[in-house]
């Protein structure tokens, strides 16, 4: 396993946001359209069909969370083809895939992904110098764990 991965300038962003979060989020989004415009993007659901309504462009939609779009996205991050996560979630609202949304952030934290989970820590990353240039991030050396004996 490579000990780092390299984000492009052109970084591949995952939007997710939970019913209670969306029209937050897709303000947020057609706030940056500019800046998400140099971008690919990647969304769950109805998320991304809003997202391509806000800021008429394409976006690479998944499926719904509960129905599974969040775990693609975390197959996207184990596969090295998502660099960042902007999602909106409600910390009032019980989810149905709350496992699969743990297990999400999970995957992000294994592979060292960027990830905001609020409209704050989304500008923060969003205006970020890191943004603009080639990243490499560093990764955790996991290898003792693959090796172990079971």
């Amino acid at each position: 396993m490579s000990n780092s991965r390299i984000f492009k300038a052109r970084k591949r962003i995952a939007l997710i946001a939970h019913d209670n979060k969306k029209a937050e989020l897709i303000d947020w989004v057609y706030y940056n359209r500019g800046v998400l415009s140099r971008h690919e993007l990647f969304a769950t659901g109805t998320t991304g069909r809003l997202v391509e309504e806000a800021i008429d462009r394409p976006v690479t939609k998944l499926l719904s969370g509960p129905l599974g779009g969040d775990q693609q996205i975390g197959a996207l991050v184990a596969e090295g083809a998502v660099d960042l996560i902007i999602f909106f979630w409600d910390p009032m609202a019980s989810q149905p895939h709350d496992p699969d949304i743990k297990a999400l952030l999970r995957l992000g934290v294994v592979w060292n992904i960027p990830m905001a989970c609020n409209r704050a820590s989304a500008d923060f990353m969003l205006t970020s110098p890191l943004m603009n240039d080639e990243y490499e991030s560093s990764l955790t050396d996991y290898s003792v764990y693959l090796s172990r004996k079971v």
